[in-house]
């Protein structure tokens, strides 16, 4: 557990990025000869799908440059890290950072990591650039948060596995912040809801196993965490951005620590574009920083099956006024669509026979 004393260690920039191809579930169900009625639990409308000529890479890029057009005092060349969390990285052996490195023009001195927990690989990408920062280690870090989401086809998580992310630009005492960091707290255990083994091209699951033991579990042990050694209850929160494997579960856990829906709905993803895994509620907390007023207090609070959670407590800055407009907000990706259907999603994006 980690609170901070000052209010110096913020976030700089943000952006995101979700592709423009959505598929609807309903066209998934008919392909597979599935009825809805076994898919309504899950609360998820249609999914992002990413295009033919685009990865996992092209979200963290995207999302990268977005959020440095939202911090225009910040040069590439000062910035002293880049962690790239994410589960469904192109190379097996071959960093993303290093490609978003070169992509943004940051420096050769540059500190260069993937990081990988499920689905929070990109919340502790934020935890070791916040880290670097306040130890003036670095000046700016850049965390990244992207995932073109794996599922076995025909598989309960073909239903919400997408596309998309987010990225952050962190300092400690400088730039104009959006926001600040007031604390951080993290759990883990050797819960094994979800796994994928070495060269094997799908993930697998526990089924009911991921949501008890697993998802609720562990957020809700960081957030109350956090909110114990912060001294605070879910009334001093604005709002909260948990995780979204689905669009029921995040609901569900904020109403178990004392959230009402008002609360969740801002920074709720999933039911209109899926589960970006590492980027799931990271674009969360973006899409509510797009609407967050000075002041407000963000709990946010990340999921990665294996399994653990993060939680950070973030307090908007007048910064987000004058930044905001900067870059597409996540109401604009989302809105900028095209549909597929499952044939051509199969044979272009999923690469399978039909």
């Amino acid at each position: 557990m980690t609170v901070f004393k000052d209010k110096n260690t913020v976030i700089i920039g943000y952006g995101s990025y979700i592709p423009r191809y959505r598929i609807k579930i309903e066209d998934i169900a008919r392909a597979w000869g599935e009825s809805l009625d076994m898919l309504r639990g899950l609360r998820v409308q249609e999914i992002s799908v990413k295009g033919p000529d685009e990865d996992q890479v092209t979200i963290a890029v995207e999302a990268a440059r977005n959020a440095l057009r939202r911090a225009p005092e910040v040069n590439p060349k000062d910035i002293g890290a880049i962690y790239s969390g994410s589960e469904s990285k192109p190379y097996a052996v071959k960093p993303t950072s290093t490609i978003v490195a070169a992509a943004i023009g940051a420096p050769m001195s540059v500190r260069l990591a993937d990081y990988e927990f499920a689905c929070k690989g990109g919340t502790e990408a934020i935890i070791s650039c916040i880290s670097q920062a306040r130890s003036g280690m670095i000046k700016y870090g850049l965390a990244i948060a992207a995932d073109c989401s794996q599922s076995l086809p025909g598989d309960v998580l073909e239903y919400t596995a997408s596309a998309g992310g987010s990225a952050f630009i962190i300092g400690h005492n400088s730039g104009d912040p959006v926001a600040y960091f007031e604390g951080q707290y993290s759990v883990g255990t050797d819960t094994p809801d979800f796994w994928r083994r070495d060269l094997i091209k799908y993930p697998r699951h526990g089924g009911r196993f991921t949501g008890e033991p697993a998802y609720f579990r562990h957020v809700i042990a960081a957030a109350t965490g956090l909110m114990k050694e912060l001294n605070m209850t879910p009334e001093d929160f604005d709002y909260i951005v948990p995780h979204q494997p689905n669009g029921s579960f995040p609901v569900e856990v904020a109403k178990r620590l004392g959230f009402g829906e008002s609360k969740v709905l801002p920074g709720l993803l999933s039911p209109i574009v899926g589960n970006f895994y590492s980027g799931s509620s990271p674009t969360g907390l973006c899409k509510v920083l797009d609407q967050a007023k000075p002041g407000q207090r963000i709990l946010l609070v990340s999921f990665g099956s294996g399994a653990g959670s993060d939680a950070f407590s973030i307090v908007v800055t007048e910064g987000i006024e004058r930044k905001r407009g900067l870059a597409p907000k996540v109401e604009d990706f989302i809105n900028r669509k095209k549909y597929v259907d499952y044939s051509l999603y199969a044979r272009f994006w999923r690469k399978i026979a039909l």
